[in-house]
């Protein structure tokens, strides 16, 4: 899909690989709608835009409030005459604690934020995207989706459910104007954790100081790139991309090797 002059909603767009989406879209002559919970960081997303800055619109934002999403394409529309793309990045984790340890609330803040706020996004953007000649969803799935992480079980279990919906939506648009995409990122250096409200522990073992993140605007070029091409999926990080191979291959053995690498995560 082309990004020049095209209309995107981008949501996280106030920090993190939101926010790097943002700026991409932006650098190749894109219009953006970011959202995000925190005025202050959309301003800095604002203020990092430059000279880009005016065809960016923020908008404060709950994802999971089911109202205030509703109204949300009206607003777009308004600034900016359409929608072309609708991208989900925002996300939170849990606390690093194993399943039994973990409140249901916990378990519900998790799941409305990673799962029920795509769906609300979905549910409000599909719509105006179905009435665009071209248009695209990239949904932001995990590699958690599919390697169990001590400690992030319903983490987990929330980002299988965007996969699984966002391979669904692609099945049923099959023919239609709207290209689905579905992103994994393995580890991503975010501020994610603080942004979540959660401390993470350190990684115990020989292996710790091997793991390489990838960095927030190298995910962003894989997301909008996969957006370009209308992929089926991608993946971000070569952590990603070896346990997506190892999973489909030697599942139990590819589970039981990242759970004694990072069982030091969950106390």
């Amino acid at each position: 899909m082309e990004i020049l002059g095209k209309v995107f909603v981008v949501t996280g767009g106030g920090n993190g690989i939101g926010r790097e989406v943002v700026l991409n879209l932006l650098s190749k002559g894109g219009k953006v709608a970011a959202v995000d919970l925190s005025e202050e960081r959309l301003a800095e997303t604002v203020r990092l835009a430059g000279t880009n800055a005016p065809h960016l619109t923020t908008h404060v934002v709950n994802v999971t409030d089911k109202a205030a999403v509703r109204g949300l394409p009206d607003a777009v529309v308004e600034a900016h005459g359409a929608v072309d793309g609708l991208l989900n990045v925002a996300g939170i984790i849990q606390r690093f604690v194993p399943f039994a340890d973990l409140a249901e609330e916990d378990i519900e803040r998790v799941l409305n934020v990673n799962f029920w706020g795509v769906v609300n996004m979905l549910k409000a953007f599909l719509p105006h995207l179905l009435a665009r000649p071209k248009a695209a969803i990239v949904n932001v799935s995990s590699m958690g989706a599919f390697i169990p992480v001590p400690g992030q079980t319903i983490y987990g279990a929330s980002k299988a459910a965007v996969k699984l919906l966002t391979e669904g939506l692609h099945a049923e648009l099959r023919g239609s104007n709207v290209r689905v995409t579905v992103v994994f990122p393995g580890g991503v250096a975010t501020s994610i954790t603080e942004n979540s409200g959660v401390s993470a522990p350190a990684v115990a073992g020989a292996d710790a100081g091997k793991m390489k993140l990838t960095q927030p605007h190298e995910a962003a070029q894989v997301i909008v790139t996969a957006m370009e091409k209308g992929s089926y999926r991608a993946t971000i990080g070569q952590d990603a991309r070896m346990m997506d191979w190892a999973t489909r291959l030697v599942p139990e053995r590819a589970m039981t090797m990242i759970a004694d690498q990072m069982a030091s995560l969950a106390h």
